[in-house]
Order: structure tokens, then sequence, then C-alpha cells
């Protein structure tokens, strides 16, 4: 979360430099942080990929992708070859020790262009099967030598259980100590998350009804409209569970429910978050179906158009049992939160793209007044955090008129009306990790606590195949059991729309 500006002279060394989220979001990210004037006076990007390019084809590359990818496309011909004259492209091959000799070589030439030792910023955009090679090497020729200034900066998935997590972590901590490893995760970046923290404890007047006592559930949804795309082949072997919760709604759940920490500094954050990990009830194994819901979509509409199931889909086997769709019901056993249920859900092929967090209050304890046929409607807060990017309000107030009755009205805070251009997560986070700042980045503990609360989840579902799918059709909700889930307390799902929201009692 630093915002003043790292002076001193950074090499960034990207893994997979050709690949898609280098080319959709880490380039765009430095080119933006370079024309807002967030880089280094003094760096160098060392582009990393299997094929032979010169310089100037992978430049080309780049600058491409840049007019189609960058929030900041409409740029002059100069200010992006400004940029991308940063970039030098080297072939390397991931798997051969002499590459790895040339990378050295490398970094020591423009340390001495650069007249000092500068920082390096290692980003491994590469598949996980890579992580352990690229380590090995990294810690035989020396390229990370000096903890204050080395930095590797690493993908999720961390691991695909907490067993596998664990054994990264131990073989990472051979060549890295805990202070140079950066896990990403890009949903920490985004503006609507961080504000959750100045939200709540920037304001005196949520903080005091921020517990137990007021609150009745909170939930958390991540939906997409989007199927697996071309990633049918590494879906099929992550699934909703790992792919979403235990890592995006999770750290969103942290931010929503942890203690004010002392300072806003990385280890206060961090500890405060870890606090909210531990406290999750673990779920036993004979209960996994009471607080869960798994789900996989078949063939429906998104916006009118007919998609494909996602057995259909490319890549994924036609008896798949992956689920696309996560429902559940988490407990944290604290003084705050004592007996109110979260719930969170993520799924593919929604009926619409959407991230949001609602806090739901516990309605009045007595009133004279009452709305329609359903009576009143509960006051809500709703954080959206994409497409949409607004705090709402929602409350009951006085109709205009004679008579005494009452309507919902919404107060709103909108990001897009005070700013357009606001940074994107990716932008943010590789800011802070070229100032060395680790608060938005995931800390082992974090890592590991997160795998332990979904831990039983993933072994029974893993041992007991489901017997419905696919269970709910693109362009819907969900399965019907994921209503279900929250019946049994006498709540539903809220949308994050008014209109919507004025059904749901």
């Amino acid at each position: 979360m630093s915002k003043v500006k790292n002076s001193t002279p950074t090499i960034i060394v990207i893994f997979g430099a050709s690949g898609d989220l280098a080319k959709r979001k880490l380039f765009p990210a430095f080119q933006n942080l370079f024309l807002d004037g967030r880089m280094p006076e003094k760096f160098q990007i060392i582009a990393l990929g299997r094929a032979e390019k010169s310089d100037e084809e992978f430049r080309n590359y780049v600058l491409e992708n840049l007019n189609t990818f960058s929030r900041k496309a409409t740029l002059s011909p100069d200010e992006t070859k400004n940029f991308v004259s940063h970039i030098t492209y080297l072939k390397h091959d991931i798997d051969k020790e002499e590459s790895y000799h040339e990378l050295n070589s490398k970094l020591t030439s423009i340390d001495e262009l650069f007249g000092i030792r500068a920082n390096r910023l290692f980003y491994l955009s590469i598949a996980p099967s890579f992580i352990s090679t690229i380590s090995v090497y990294i810690k035989k020729i020396g390229l990370t030598p000096n903890v204050s200034q080395d930095r590797i900066i690493i993908e999720k998935p961390f691991g695909y259980d907490k067993t596998s997590a664990i054994a990264l972590n131990e073989m990472l901590s051979q060549t890295f100590k805990e202070e140079q490893i950066y896990r990403i995760d890009h949903y920490l970046g985004k503006e609507t998350v961080q504000n959750i923290l100045a939200f709540r404890f920037g304001n005196s007047m949520f903080e005091p009804l921020w517990n137990r006592n007021f609150i009745d559930f909170v939930q958390i949804t991540v939906a997409e409209e989007v199927g697996v795309e071309e990633r049918g082949g590494f879906y099929e072997g992550v699934g909703a569970l790992k792919d979403m919760i235990q890592n995006h709604l999770l750290q969103i759940l942290c931010m929503t429910a942890m203690e004010a920490p002392a300072s806003l500094g990385a280890d206060d954050i961090r500890n405060r978050k870890a606090d909210v990990l531990r406290s999750i009830r673990r779920i036993k194994p004979e209960e996994v179906d009471h607080y869960t819901v798994r789900g996989q979509y078949d063939a429906g509409f998104i916006k009118g158009n007919p998609v494909a199931g996602y057995r259909q889909d490319k890549g994924i086997a036609p008896d798949s049992n992956t689920e696309t769709y996560v429902a559940m019901k988490i407990y944290l056993d604290n003084w705050r939160w004592q007996g109110v249920p979260f719930y969170l859900r993520s799924g593919k092929r929604m009926q619409e793209k959407q991230s949001s967090i609602v806090i739901q209050f516990k309605p009045v304890p007595h009133s004279s007044f009452s709305y329609g046929n359903e009576g009143m409607t509960p006051n809500r807060l709703i954080i959206n955090i994409q497409p949409s990017m607004d705090i709402k309000l929602q409350f009951m107030t006085k109709k205009p008129g004679l008579s005494l009755s009452l309507r919902p009205a919404e107060m709103v805070f909108d990001y897009f009306q005070c700013s357009t251009m606001s940074p994107e997560a990716y932008e943010t986070l590789l800011s802070d990790a070229l100032a060395g700042d680790p608060t938005l980045f995931m800390r082992w503990d974090q890592v590991e606590q997160a795998w332990d609360a979904i831990d039983t989840i993933q072994e029974v579902w893993k041992n007991n195949a489901p017997v419905n799918f696919p269970n709910y059709k693109a362009g819907s909700w969900g399965p019907e059991a994921a209503d279900e889930l929250l019946a049994r307390q006498g709540h539903a799902w809220v949308s994050n729309t008014a209109t919507e929201n004025e059904k749901v009692k």
C-alpha cells in the first residue's frame, strides 16, 4: 500500500514474458506506472521466453498488446516507445542451467550500466510446476543474495492443498527469506477491496455497528458470466473451490471481518487477517453437505446468446465432476462475529458478472411502520468490487405525500464519478512490490490457514462424486440447493441492484 515512489534502480525479470498474463496485465501495468511517474528513474525489464527473438521484435510485440490491453491506449508513439525502450528480451530455457548463467551475466551488465547494484524483482508468470526448477537454479547461480534488495512474485495457485502448499513453501524457504516472497492475489489490489479498511477504520459511524449485535449476516459473491474459455486443461484439475474460494473470497472475508490493526504496517494488517482465517470454524466431514453446495453449469443462455455446458467445453472430460460453482456458509469463532453466518458463493456462467460484499443489518426490534405486503426492507451496506465500483447504503425513508408510508432509498458513493482512470489491481500490487511493501500480499501463515479452512471439504468432495452434475443452467444464479442453504435460516441471496433488492425481505 506504498504511495512513495521507489527511487532505487531496479531490474525486473519476467519468466513467461510471452504468456497471456504478461501481455494482458503485467506490461500494461508497468507502462501505466511508468507514465504516472511511479517507476524508478533507472529500471530495466528483462523479458524471458523460449523463442528466438530480437529486442526489437519483442518490443513491437509488447507495443501491439499495449494498444489492446492498456487502460491508457490512446498514447502517442513517443510515449509508448519510451517505455518499451526499457525492455530487453532474453531467450531462456527454464530447465537449462546455462540459461541462468546468461541471465546472471545480463543482470551484472545492467548493474554496471546503472553504476550501482540494482534491486531485483523476479516475476514468475509461469505454471506452478516450474516454480521448483526456477527456485533451485536461482539459488545455485546466486541471483538473489541480497534479502533487502531481491524479491520474487509468485502467482496463485500456491499449491493445490495444504500439504502441497507446505511443501512448496519449505522448498522456497531454502532459497528465499519470507520477506522476499510476494504471493500475489490480484483481488487485494482492487480499489474497492482496499477501501474496506478506510471505510471501516476511518469512520466512527460504522465500526460500532460492525459486529454480532447489529449484523444479521454477510454475503460475499464473485460471479462470472464467462466459462472456462481456453483454460479447460488447467481448470479440470482445480475447480471453483481452489480457484476462487481458497484465495479470492477468503481474502475478501479477511478484509471484511478483521479487527482494527495497530498501524497500517504490513505485519500489523497481515496479523489481523491471519487471525480471521484461524477463527474460521472448521467443517467436520459429516457436516460438509450441510454447509456447502457445489455445482456445474449446463448449456444455457448468457444475455440471450446460447452457450455450451461445461462438459462440452474444450479440454473437458464428457463425464467431468469438476465444480464450476461453490456456495458455503461459514462461522467465525471469535468475540466480534460469534453466531453471524458468512455466505460465500462463486461460479462461472452466472446471470451477470458481479463481485460484491453485502452486510445486512438486523431488523429494528419493533416498528409501527410497514412496507408493502412483505414488511420493511432491511438496512444493507453493499460494497461492489466489479464491474461496478461503489458503496451503497440502503435504508427506509418516508415516501413523499400526505400518508406516513415508507419506501427504500439508497445513498451511493461511486468510484467512477470520482475517477475514471483509477489504477488497475496489478498496477497497485506491482508498485508495492517495487517499493518492498508486502501489505497486500499473502504471508505464509495466511496461505496455510486458507488451505486448512477448506481441507475437509476438498477431501469429502474428492471421495464422494456428485450425482447430479450438471445442476444449473448457464445464465442462472446457480443450483437451487444454494438458495436452500440460506433459506434454512430465513435468509436469501441479495442482488446488488436496488430494484431486485426490493423483492428480498
